[in-house]
């Protein structure tokens, strides 16, 4: 890992950016989901639903959603009679989504506690992993790839839904200016809290484009590599295969 890793604009130490991004989203984690819709105008509801028909989830098959806390697309992939392992680094948005669960009559789900870098299932022990919006705020991406593929079984399969960088002309200015100068203000509104958005839009620009991002899941191993941008790559769906 290098010496130091972004944070939002920022460079930071690797354990620094831990810490912070951890900060972040213990304070964000109660209205989480409410900011999902006021940033999205409730496209990430969309969003998660073709991701989830992207997986296929079949029922009995084992899978983990990583930093899936507030249940989101766990939620969607247990309809299909899935085991669905839901994991997160924070414990606080895992709060939230066994709360929500509980409230839906949702049960069967196993909430974990865990980092991405350092799962502590055993090899080969998923038949999918999935995460979605949560991968660029790992500390160290290609380590938590390479684990992905690790506790994949042989014939597993990878997602990611994760925000990119729009390539439609004209569109791409003004959503930088919408999610620079507005969402920061929308959060200080709905959560009371402006810096925590603004880390999670810059988090953003500091992502690998797609092509980058699908060379990384390539060099941790996977095959079959695939990207699929949606709104001109404001959002796209990275996909591989462990054989």
């Amino acid at each position: 890992m290098p010496d130091t890793v972004s944070f939002g604009y920022e460079d930071v130490a690797p354990d620094e950016k831990t810490r912070r991004v951890g900060g972040v989203f213990a304070s964000v984690a109660s209205s989480y989901d409410v900011m999902n819709d006021a940033m999205s105008g409730g496209l990430h509801r969309v969003w998660k639903d073709v991701f989830v028909r992207r997986v296929k989830p079949r029922a009995g098959e084992a899978i983990l959603d990583m930093a899936g806390g507030t249940g989101d697309i766990a939620f969607r992939l247990a309809k299909a009679g899935a085991a669905v392992t839901v994991a997160d680094i924070n414990p606080a948005m895992l709060e939230v989504g066994i709360e929500r669960a509980a409230k839906r009559g949702i049960d069967g789900l196993v909430w974990s506690e865990a980092n991405a870098e350092t799962l502590q299932w055993p090899d080969r022990f998923f038949d999918a992993y999935t995460i979605a919006f949560g991968i660029r705020n790992v500390t160290d991406i290609p380590k938590a790839l390479r684990q992905a593929h690790r506790v994949l079984k042989r014939g597993g399969r990878f997602f990611v839904l994760e925000f990119s960088t729009t390539l439609w002309p004209g569109f791409a200015d003004v959503y930088d200016a919408y999610s620079h100068h507005i969402v920061p203000k929308v959060g200080k509104a709905i959560a009371g809290d402006e810096d925590s958005y603004r880390y999670l839009i810059e988090s953003i620009r500091r992502f690998p484009n797609m092509a980058r991002f699908k060379e990384m899941i390539g060099e941790a191993g996977f095959v079959q590599t695939k990207v699929e941008p949606m709104l001109g790559g404001l959002v796209a769906i990275h996909s591989g295969w462990k054989i």
